[in-house]
């Protein structure tokens, strides 16, 4: 995240992340109650993954 935020910017990140993490964060809080918040946090650190690409995915193909 780091790297990210120096090469992009917070205003950045925030523009690329704020939506993914956001569901992520939804979906997490809903639906995953695994009974270890090391498991519960991999879990969303997994959606958010997917989730970013996706969007990512999205993006460059309306760009295109």
């Amino acid at each position: 995240m780091f790297s990210l935020t120096q090469t992009i910017g917070i205003s950045g990140v925030a523009k690329r992340e704020l939506v993914p993490f956001t569901i992520a964060f939804v979906i997490a809080e809903m639906f995953y109650k695994l009974g270890s918040f090391a498991l519960e946090c991999l879990a969303f650190l997994a959606t958010w993954y997917l989730l970013s690409y996706v969007f990512d995915r999205l993006v460059s193909l309306e760009r295109s």
